[in-house]
């Protein structure tokens, strides 16, 4: 799309609709659902509207993908909506987007909010020209335990209520400990244990870049290239910014560097102005690494995604360790909206 259509702020009192494009974690994680629909009536002051999808489990969600769809496209209508929030993630979105109309999308735009592999509907959002925020998603961003992080919140009210996010700042602290309060009610009390932050750090490419960013959830933006159903004309990414966060499962550096690869191999990667890599979580519910070795596991990815880049697009800066993704605290990151990256200053900023 030669023009994009940032949609309109949310209003305080807005109804906001709450559905499961992805997954049915509500149904099996009630009580961190309830909590994110109560941040946002209380925290965010917005009043959710609990949709079909969102109460169903995953076995009739993954038979269903025509009610998946169909959830999307009424809440896109609706003129009463301000805004749509998914529940949780999942994997198999892919299997919703020939049922979704992008003419009715594009004549109705909405803000959406979600993550992982609500990437899929973010990136079919793209090719219609409607901004979207990677993030803000209701149970696994905005229903942490403990008190909702002060990052989170200043930046998903940004997201809600403001033209943009304006400067990234980094988090003064991270988390990626392994989230036993989905199965555990009465560890909702207790916050995930935080550790200072590592920092950002900034690679390749020394001059500024600025671009719509285009990307999200790396399996999901490799499993768009295996379909070839649903990517942009390769001219669409020229002078973009490329997105990509790593989730839970914690793929090893090599995989990263193949979905890079691919997307160098494609004659796609050296199209983009700047890469910008979301801080990848280093350890999950199967596997709980000592320090030391997560560290390592950080740096030897870092590596391995700097040395693609600059194989197939040498000029582009490269800002690894930016505080979105599947860790917390987070930022929403507009995809399709316009980024700014300064390597000469460390600065990131969404317009």
């Amino acid at each position: 799309m030669s023009e994009f259509v940032t949609p309109p702020p949310l209003e305080r009192g807005d109804l906001v609709a709450v559905l499961a494009p992805s997954s049915g974690g509500a149904r099996e994680a009630l009580h961190v659902f309830e909590l994110g629909l109560e941040r946002l009536r209380n925290r965010f002051d917005l009043e959710p509207v609990i949709y079909p999808t969102a109460r169903q489990g995953n076995e009739f969600l993954v038979a269903n993908p025509r009610a998946r769809a169909a959830d999307v496209h009424a809440a896109f209508r609706d003129p009463d909506i301000g805004g749509i929030v998914a529940t949780i993630g999942g994997s198999d979105q892919l299997r919703i987007l020939k049922h979704l109309d992008p003419d009715v999308l594009r004549a109705n735009p909405t803000r959406f909010y979600g993550m992982s592999d609500n990437t899929a509907l973010q990136l079919f959002l793209w090719n219609a020209g409607v901004v979207s925020y990677n993030g803000a998603q209701l149970m696994n961003e905005l229903g942490v335990p403990g008190e909702l992080p002060a990052y989170t919140e200043r930046y998903c009210r940004r997201a809600f209520f403001e033209e943009d996010l304006g400067r990234l700042e980094p988090a003064p602290e991270w988390s990626d400990e392994p989230s036993t309060w989905w199965t555990d009610p009465s560890a909702m009390d207790s916050p995930p244990a935080y550790e200072p932050n590592p920092g950002r750090r900034w690679a390749s490419g020394t001059d500024a870049a600025e671009g719509r960013t285009w990307g999200g959830c790396r399996a999901i933006v490799e499993w768009f290239l295996a379909t070839d159903r649903f990517m942009p004309a390769p001219s669409a990414l020229d002078g973009a910014i490329l997105c990509l966060e790593t989730a839970e499962s914690i793929p090893g550096p090599d995989t990263v560097g193949g979905t890079l690869m691919c997307l160098g191999e494609r004659g796609l990667l050296e199209r983009f102005d700047g890469v910008v890599i979301g801080r990848p979580p280093t350890r999950s519910f199967l596997e709980e690494p000592p320090q030391e070795q997560r560290e390592r596991y950080r740096d030897r990815l870092y590596e391995e995604i700097v040395e693609q880049v600059r194989r197939y697009n040498p000029e582009a800066p490269v800002l690894l360790g930016l505080d979105w993704g599947h860790t917390t605290p987070i930022a929403p990151l507009p995809i399709g909206g316009r980024l700014e990256l300064d390597p000469g200053s460390e600065t990131v900023r969404c317009r």
